[in-house]
């Protein structure tokens, strides 16, 4: 995380998916805490008790984890909640739910996870002209082709092998960040 806030990395989703519900509490506590003073955003992944017990900025649920309305209680209004979908009912579905984000993938093939059929460049952008809030890309997303995604009509795009597969990491992320921040200039 420090490796990427110096690249100038913001955004930030901690994500253990087989991980021990006390070991994700554990690590998103000192997580949480390295964000809050950087001024980045913190999201725990899947678990809205966690992200409220490490006061972190939001969570980030999939089709499912807990029903927004349930993860909004337990949050409050303050907090961010996005959720993972993969067609446009759950896109819609989500925001008529009062997500704040929805996470919208995979874009590209990935092996960071098994999100399913890709999706591509062309559903993002019919995803993005049925729904107002933010929308986020996911999965496979890289150097080659964040242009697109962000021209596709991307808020936002989640980036882990591009970063964390690098050599440098920090070099990595500060490649990314300059890229999404030329592609919103133009």
């Amino acid at each position: 995380m420090q490796q990427a806030l110096a690249a100038g990395v913001m955004f930030f989703q901690y994500r253990h998916k087989n991980g021990a519900r006390k070991s994700i509490y554990e690590t998103s506590v000192p997580l949480a805490c390295i964000a809050r003073e950087a001024h980045a955003c913190f999201i725990v992944n899947d678990h809205a008790d966690i992200a409220a017990a490490v006061d972190a900025d939001g969570v980030h649920l999939g089709q499912d984890d807990l029903p927004i309305e349930f993860a909004r209680r337990l949050l409050g209004t303050d907090k961010l909640i996005g959720i993972s979908t993969h067609n446009g009912e759950q896109a819609k579905a989500a925001e008529v739910a009062g997500a704040d984000y929805i996470g919208f993938g995979p874009i590209f093939p990935t092996a960071t996870k098994d999100a399913g059929q890709t999706q591509g460049l062309e559903r993002l952008s019919e995803i993005r002209r049925s729904v107002s809030i933010p929308l986020i890309a996911i999965g496979g997303i890289n150097g080659s082709n964040v242009k697109e995604v962000f021209q596709s009509g991307a808020d936002g795009a989640a980036i882990i092998s591009a970063i964390l597969s690098a050599q440098d990491i920090k070099a990595a992320a500060g490649q990314m960040v300059k890229l999404i921040s030329d592609v919103r200039r133009v």
